[in-house]
């Protein structure tokens, strides 16, 4: 039987996610769907790298690195989206993206 997830709650600007009490930036609301989850799968991947290479005794940074490109893509480091404007923010994930596509 599938697993069914709530979405997380928002704060009433949007611009955080509460979990746990805890409040974490949001992705910015205006990445398209396909794009969010491209970035997505690649910030999970670079998750797992990083446990990789922690476990096998290898140095994570390079990892690390991306999780840092992905998070800065999707808006939830960096600059606050909510402070760019639209230009900037399609700037910020398209660069996101374009690296993931060029090295991944």
């Amino acid at each position: 039987m599938p697993v069914t997830r709530t979405p997380p709650e928002h704060t009433p600007d949007g611009h955080f996610i509460v979990v746990s009490g805890r409040r974490w930036r949001a992705t910015d609301p205006e990445i398209g769907e396909e794009a969010a989850a491209t970035l997505r799968k690649a910030l999970m991947a670079a998750r797992r790298d990083v446990g990789a290479a922690t476990r096998s005794g290898q140095d994570p940074a390079p990892a690390r690195a991306r999780v840092q490109i992905a998070k800065v893509a999707l808006g939830e480091r960096g600059t606050p989206w909510w402070e760019q404007t639209l230009d900037e923010r399609r700037r910020r994930w398209q660069d996101g993206l374009d690296y993931f596509r060029a090295n991944v």
